[in-house]
């Protein structure tokens, strides 16, 4: 941080970010992925675009959470944006287990993806990046699916919202 003093620097309370960043809407995800113990699916909105050429998408995952050790063991992920009716689903993810869901994935090309997402990627990590309590996972898009008529489902202010039409 050169040229930057740190005397100038204020302390940045975490709740206070994370209930900044949280006035920022944005669109629901699964993350999924398989390893030998199984499927697994995170509910997750810490996901970008990052490069066309070569096509690159980002995950952001906690230091302390299961699904970062399972994106490592796989190497793969998918990412599968919830359309607006998947609410439950984004819940059962979240960690609130709803037995309706006890069997929600399907297989395409070998991953696990969510049946109804209003878009699907799946991807290989190409790249890791440490970025203070969270691990950036890059990946190559090797497949999408889209539902150009489906609408989102979003997340702003602690809460699910609806797109306006």
């Amino acid at each position: 941080m050169s040229g930057i003093d740190p005397r100038d620097l204020r302390s940045i309370d975490p709740r206070a970010l994370r209930d900044a960043c949280g006035s920022f809407a944005t669109g629901v995800t699964v993350i999924s992925t398989r390893t030998e113990d199984g499927d697994h699916g995170m509910t997750a909105n810490a996901f970008m675009s990052v490069s066309l050429d070569p096509p690159l998408i980002t995950i952001s995952l906690d230091h302390n959470c299961k699904m970062r050790e399972k994106v490592r063991a796989s190497g793969r992920y998918a990412v599968n944006i919830l359309s607006h009716e998947m609410e439950g689903l984004a819940m059962h993810f979240a960690g609130r287990h709803d037995p309706a869901h006890a069997d929600p994935f399907v297989e395409r090309n070998g991953l696990p993806v969510v049946p109804g997402a209003s878009t699907i990627f799946l991807t290989e990590v190409v790249q890791e990046v440490e970025a203070g309590d969270h691990t950036l996972f890059i990946g190559r898009v090797t497949d999408i699916d889209r539902d150009q008529a489906a609408k989102p489902l979003l997340f702003c202010g602690g809460k699910f919202v609806a797109l306006a039409s």
